[in-house]
């Protein structure tokens, strides 16, 4: 690998400040990754769900690695912040699977990916903390072996998919986060929560910087901020806006015959030189 991916690896990295948080408006392709930027983002990241629905796919494991990473690549060329890659729990079967991907993300133009701990749908909620950590180790040392810093940020959805008692489930992430750390995680990511005081007990129970997932609803960024965040992504809000809008100004048009939800377009010029 590139001194240049080195060195902006290194550059995701310092973007992680508990207090004064990355702000991730993520992006499922490469206009959307070139707005983003283009409004002031310091880095990019990728939404699985977005790109998978992008290329006519659910979300969830069901897309395939290569037109995934494929995306990624694209991504990566029209942006020239640091690029972290949503892949899912790994696009793969196993531990050497797992790998296989961090090498192709690598060698897309990423230096980050997310890497969750939900196996496809129709398993069991959460893989084995043993079983997540052998995929976590593998990704570190693909990474390694590539000799890229990559920033491993591993989530956790203990939260996100209410798994057991409630009364356990602060219990279970902290403990998941610890064995995912020493597995070889730069960052750990907790969707699903919302409320400050859990969010501020993950951060004084997480050694290392912590992700949340935000959108209508959630605290603003200045409270996470405050409470000690060093990420927040909006996931798959963007892409769900998007679509949304899809909706209605097609709605609007085929059954009142008006175009008023079309207002506050960027326009043909305007988009068409930012991806000059």
């Amino acid at each position: 690998m590139t001194t240049h991916r080195q060195r902006t690896a290194l550059l995701l990295h310092s973007l992680h400040r508990p207090g004064s948080p990355l702000v991730l408006p993520n992006a499922w392709d490469a206009a959307s990754a070139r707005i983003v930027a283009d409004c002031g983002a310091t880095a990019v990241a990728t939404t699985s769900a977005g790109v998978s629905w992008s290329l006519g796919a659910p979300d969830g494991d069901e897309l395939d690695r290569d037109l995934a990473l494929a995306v990624v690549a694209r991504v990566a060329a029209a942006v020239t912040v640091p690029v972290t890659a949503d892949i899912e729990s790994g696009y793969a079967a196993d531990p050497a699977g797992v790998a296989r991907t961090v090498t192709a993300v690598l060698a897309a133009g990423a230096v980050g990916v997310n890497i969750e701990d939900a196996p496809p749908a129709g398993t069991s909620p959460l893989r084995p903390v043993d079983g997540q950590c052998a995929r976590i180790r593998a990704a570190r040392e693909a990474a390694d072996e590539a000799g890229v810093r990559l920033f491993v940020n591993a989530r956790t959805d203990v939260f996100l998919r209410a798994v057991g008692d409630p009364a356990d489930r602060l219990a279970e992430t902290l403990r998941r986060a610890e064995a995912y750390r020493a597995a070889g995680a730069d960052g750990i990511f907790v969707p699903g929560v919302v409320d400050a005081e859990t969010i501020g007990a993950l951060v004084a129970g997480i050694d290392g910087p912590v992700n949340v997932l935000a959108g209508p609803g959630s605290l603003p960024v200045a409270a996470l901020a405050g409470l000690g965040v060093a990420r927040v992504s909006l996931g798959s809000a963007l892409a769900e806006a998007a679509y949304g809008l899809v909706r209605r100004a097609a709605t609007e048009a085929l059954h009142s015959g008006s175009y008023d939800s079309l207002a506050g377009a960027i326009s043909y010029g305007e988009l068409n030189a930012l991806l000059a």
